[in-house]
């Protein structure tokens, strides 16, 4: 079956986005900025502990402090957040994820990137969207010591990576996660770099990224003389030329090209063995709907929702101003309930192991 004539994936059981919250570009701008995150006057609470890398560098975890007592035992679930693109603990759906935690009573982290906790690292690499080995470690060490199950969810970069590790950790990735989730993740990276770089989004998102993007990586040249061409990458207008200059280099690409190529998780899907929820709106600005897979792209370990509307990482609901809590309602509800007899099945198919 051709891709065109494939049977499309799920819309998922997610609300349509509110009428007064028209197309894809609102869809992610309002929620981000003024949608309500968690209940009013009680934003969670973070208590941050930093790690030594295995490179002499430094990460910052926050994790969650519930307000109940007793807090979460290492037999309750754990709910792991990777953030996208420049996000951090504070990004609004980083916030409605773990109100959800607290309120299922499961434990909270989210590992910060490197140089994305308000402190530039030390070594001479940031982070990037294919970062499984980064991803990897933080996992390990997240999961050493629990009783319970872990569940990860990645969102727009996160998720990507998330699944790049899926791929790369084969049947390793079921024995240590019970499910995973990826919230417009950008599967296909060279077609959601290029989207960004066009019309209304270049005018928008893209200077908006490379307002943090281009002094950190100046402050790194700083740090690493000679590290890369400070005139480049100063002249840089968009993502792909920044990918090239700096990204693709630091992190053994050849470039852009070869960095978002190898590092996009789209073609790799039917290898993941852990279950795993895509969620993509066909809306999205920065991830075109021409570049989302079909179901049987997928594998059997896969959902993909592909919901009308939601924007990226907005998926507002209710009435004005309207709250972003609904999302993280409907992921931790498939990754503690549909997930369960996703690994069932896939403990009966002899492919699986």
């Amino acid at each position: 079956m051709s891709a065109a004539t494939a049977s499309p994936a799920s819309p998922g059981p997610l609300p349509p986005a509110p009428a007064w919250l028209p197309g894809g570009q609102l869809q992610t701008i309002w929620p981000a900025l003024f949608s309500r995150r968690h209940a009013p006057g009680r934003p969670p609470v973070w208590a941050r502990e930093r790690w030594t890398t295995p490179d002499g560098d430094f990460v910052d975890v926050d994790r969650l402090q519930p307000r109940q007592s007793p807090a979460p035992g290492p037999q309750a679930p754990l709910l792991v957040i990777f953030h996208g693109l420049e996000g951090s603990s504070s990004s609004h759906y980083a916030q409605a994820f773990a109100e959800r935690a607290e309120q299922l009573g499961w434990a909270c982290a989210l590992p910060h990137f490197r140089g994305c906790s308000g402190e530039l690292n030390l070594a001479p690499r940031a982070y990037h969207s294919g970062d499984f080995e980064e991803i990897g470690w933080m996992l390990a060490r997240l999961v050493q010591g629990r009783q319970g199950p872990v569940h990860a969810v990645g969102v727009s970069l996160g998720g990507n990576a998330l699944l790049r590790w899926a791929q790369e950790s084969g049947e390793q990735a079921a024995r240590q996660l019970r499910s995973i989730a990826a919230i417009c993740a950008p599967l296909d990276l060279a077609a959601a770099g290029d989207a960004i770089g066009r019309g209304l989004n270049r005018r928008i998102y893209t200077p908006m990224f490379l307002r943090t993007m281009k002094p950190k990586a100046l402050a790194k040249l700083a740090q690493h003389p000679g590290l890369f061409d400070a005139a480049r990458l100063r002249a840089a207008r968009d993502l792909r030329e920044f990918d090239d200059v700096f990204t693709g280099p630091l992190h053994g690409f050849a470039g852009v090209d070869d960095y978002w190529r190898r590092a996009s998780s789209r073609h790799r899907l039917a290898e993941i063995r852990v279950p795993a929820l895509v969620i993509n709106p066909l809306n999205d600005p920065f991830v075109p709907a021409g570049s989302l897979p079909a179901p049987h792209e997928a594998g059997r370990a896969v959902e993909l929702w592909q919901p009308a509307h939601g924007g990226h990482v907005g998926f507002a609901s209710g009435a004005w101003p309207g709250e972003v809590r609904t999302l993280p309602q409907r992921v931790c509800d498939w990754l503690q309930g549909r997930a369960v007899g996703l690994r069932a099945d896939l403990r009966q198919d002899p492919r699986h192991g």
